[in-house]
């Protein structure tokens, strides 16, 4: 069970899980700063893996998406403390230090922030709010704890500032590389178009031109194909591949399946 507690609503929360959690879908729209407090975090994304336990930090770029799965360890629960880095802050804050970038960050999205005595204390800090959730702290307090955290970066890894303050918007990306990396992750086709770095017309008319045929059709076509693959190749259980092939019930994949090929993915196992 998830029991998140909102320091500042949509900004700092804290996420606390008693058991093994997979989240197919994790996609941000902003920068965001992640503590371990104690259990282990993973981000899988189509191009990188990356891990930490208690005490490690991790900065997550923005437009990005993923996969996270949230696992207790032995004698310790999950627990996360999540920062969300609004780009309107950052712009504050690039321009009260005159802060300026040349280029679009290209670096890796994921950075494993190194721990020092600072970012701890700061983070420490912040106990206080998640044990006294009732406690409302004021939006004005919450800001402050969220640029404090933004100077604490940038005094840790000044060459962080290409990473926070990259205004420039998303390039255009292969959207057929793209599209085949990422066709199992079940977010709208108008989310699609932000991660390539298109409008939604643009989308529709490049992905038209490319697979030749509409985004919702071409990706249940996808997902189905990919589903059918998975149980007569790979013997895949149907319940253990509906969710993670970004369908949202068991019971819907069973019917589009079926549609589709004439049989139930149960008995296409048989």
């Amino acid at each position: 069970m998830t029991n998140p507690t909102e320091i500042l609503p949509g900004v700092i929360f804290y996420s606390y899980l008693s058991a093994k959690r997979k989240e197919k879908v994790a996609f941000l729209e902003h920068n965001t700063l992640v503590l371990q407090v104690s259990g282990r975090f993973t981000m899988e994304t189509a191009n990188q893996k990356v891990s930490m336990e208690r005490g490690q930090m991790l900065l997550i770029q923005k437009n990005l998406l993923g996969e996270i799965t949230k696992t207790p360890l032995e004698n310790e629960d999950y627990q996360t403390i999540v920062i969300r880095l609004e780009e309107n802050l950052l712009r504050k804050i690039a321009l009260e230090e005159q802060i300026e970038t040349e280029q679009k960050y290209t670096g890796s999205p994921t950075i494993l922030i190194p721990g020092n005595d600072f970012l701890l204390a700061f983070f420490q800090s912040l106990m206080p709010y998640v044990r006294h959730p009732n406690d409302k702290v004021t939006k004005a307090v919450g800001m402050l704890k969220v640029k404090e955290a933004v100077y604490l970066l940038l005094n840790t890894m000044p060459e962080l500032k290409h990473f926070l303050f990259d205004f420039s918007e998303p390039y255009k990306m292969d959207l057929e590389k793209f599209m085949l990396s990422n066709f199992h992750y079940n977010i709208p086709v108008e989310k699609f178009a932000q991660l390539t770095g298109r409008s939604l017309a643009g989308f529709k008319r490049d992905f038209q031109k490319i697979f030749g045929m509409a985004p919702r059709q071409w990706l249940l076509e996808r997902r189905l194909t990919e589903a059918r693959h998975l149980i007569e190749k790979k013997n895949k259980k149907p319940s253990a591949i509906y969710l993670d092939l970004g369908f949202e019930s068991l019971s819907h994949f069973s019917h589009t399946f079926k549609k589709k090929f004439g049989k139930a993915p149960t008995e296409w196992a048989v």
